[in-house]
């Protein structure tokens, strides 16, 4: 990949330590590349463990003698967010460029950033404690939440801004500072956010960024003991073992990891609204969403006409163009995860699965895929593609579609469709997920909601109160008066 930069000329960066760019220790950079093409993009800083050192030092520092009030915190959030929503169109053409993104998508992802900036801002004014009465006379008993000290987030490609803003922005809400280590696929989005940051007025230190391969450095940022809690998304084999790292030194990581995300759809259902949420829920993003409805189950007496609809739309979605306001389905993000798409495809169908829409490919664009009789013995039944492919299934009930839903070691998000409220009420109650929706796509989002899920899926939760919780260490007080 060294030889891509040859005779171009592209984007360099360094990490993004202590407030102002650093160079790496090694002199080493790694290239990045434009989805669409594999074309180069950006010269980025391939950072060692040296750089990791180098910025938890500057949080560790900045953490001790930077004690910005919550007057101050809210000011520096709410700024940000101001500056976000000017730059929209910037971080549009990142958002394109760097991981793939059509433009509703990049917009989208945006305007929840800017939401979760303001929720943030919000949120540095209710990390108090409470009182408590006591058993001894004339003692006063109470809680503090203190800041954990240097949070440590490690973020995924797919939804670099987004993600990025709530693990920092949460944190700095509690009064930490952060080592970011975003993903080698998606690093301008992050370095660009710390100079958003440092323009709305966050001290030097309290925000860090270190690029490179999480496969190289991931071990020395979470390790390091300084490093006081840690916030993860990306895959599931990779989250459990952080949270393995994490737990040798009993240091708290909230994990948001992978999914196979149910969606049911009932036989009294809205068809049309059903197979709105089906596309939006498995083809936004290219299928490229932890949340994707990538397994569908249909009750037999609408199942012929659901698959008819859904491969139909899954046939005739515009695909490619980056800049259509209409596009849902854009390029692949890296040759390794291309080839994890295809051979998911292509194995199912060698097995005996049928293709009902889609099923090939246009550059590095995978068509929409409606795969039909898939079945335990393909990796795609159980294994997170990650890709545009959604997995039909005919159910004869509620009760199986449960049944079916909780045979996945996964748990992060469900949705089903009907008009029989108890019916959906049983639902929401008895899979395993960690989030539900009813009459609605598996594919949501809100900055104050309680984020995550269960089993292979993660574990803790993300959102205003559930990330104070997490960023913070309660302490109990007692004077006896």
């Amino acid at each position: 990949m060294a030889d891509h930069g040859v005779g171009r000329v592209l984007a360099c960066r360094g990490h993004w330590i202590g407030g102002k760019v650093a160079e790496p220790d090694s002199g080493d950079y790694f290239f990045t590349s434009n989805p669409v093409d594999d074309s180069p993009i950006s010269k980025i800083a391939r950072g060692n463990a040296v750089d990791v050192d180098r910025a938890v030092s500057a949080a560790d520092e900045a953490a001790k003698s930077t004690r910005l009030s919550v007057r101050e915190r809210e000011s520096v959030l709410t700024s940000a967010a101001a500056l976000l929503e000017r730059d929209c169109e910037a971080f549009v053409d990142l958002l394109i460029e760097e991981i793939g993104s059509p433009v509703g998508k990049a917009r989208f992802e945006i305007q929840m950033a800017v939401d979760a900036l303001r929720a943030a801002a919000g949120a540095a004014r209710r990390g108090g404690g409470q009182t408590f009465p006591s058993d001894a006379p004339d003692r006063f008993s109470l809680s503090l939440r203190q800041p954990a000290g240097v949070v440590a987030s490690i973020t995924p490609f797919n939804v670099p801004l987004l993600i990025g803003v709530k693990a920092s922005s949460m944190a700095l809400a509690a009064g930490n500072a952060v080592v970011a280590l975003p993903s080698e696929d998606a690093p301008l989005i992050t370095l660009r956010l710390a100079e958003l940051y440092a323009e709305a007025g966050l001290p030097a230190g309290l925000f860090n960024v270190v690029t490179g391969s999480g496969a190289e450095i991931g071990d020395s940022l979470t390790q390091d003991r300084r490093v006081r809690a840690v916030l993860f998304t990306g895959s599931s084999a990779v989250g459990k073992h952080i949270g393995a790292l994490c737990g040798a030194q009993l240091k708290p990581a909230i994990l948001e990891l992978g999914g196979k995300s149910p969606l049911v759809v009932l036989e009294d259902a809205d068809l049309d609204q059903a197979v709105a949420g089906a596309v939006f829920g498995i083809f936004l993003y290219q299928g490229q969403v932890c949340m994707g409805s990538s397994r569908i189950f249909v009750e037999d007496g609408l199942y012929d006409r659901f698959a008819a609809a859904f491969a139909a739309a899954a046939s005739t979605l515009p695909c490619g163009n980056l800049r259509s306001p209409d596009t849902l389905v854009g390029p692949i993000i890296n040759p390794r995860q291309r080839a994890r798409v295809r051979s998911h495809i292509e194995g199912a169908v060698a097995k005996g699965a049928r293709v009902l829409a889609g099923g090939g490919w246009d550059g590095n664009v995978c068509q929409p895929t409606v795969l039909e009789g898939v079945e335990p013995d393909m990796a795609v039944f159980d294994e997170e593609t990650f890709g545009p492919v959604a997995q039909l299934y005919r159910i004869g009930s509620l009760d199986e579609a449960i049944s079916l839903a909780n045979a996945s070691r996964y748990g992060l998000s469900a949705a089903i469709y009907t008009r029989d409220i108890a019916q959906a009420l049983r639902f929401a109650h008895d899979v395993r997920s960690g989030m539900v929706h009813i009459n609605a796509p598996t594919v949501h989002d809100e900055p104050h909601v309680p984020f995550g899920g269960v089993g292979d899926s993660g574990m803790g939760r993300t959102g205003t109160e559930e990330s104070l919780a997490a960023l913070t260490q309660l302490k109990w007080v007692t004077a006896q008066m």
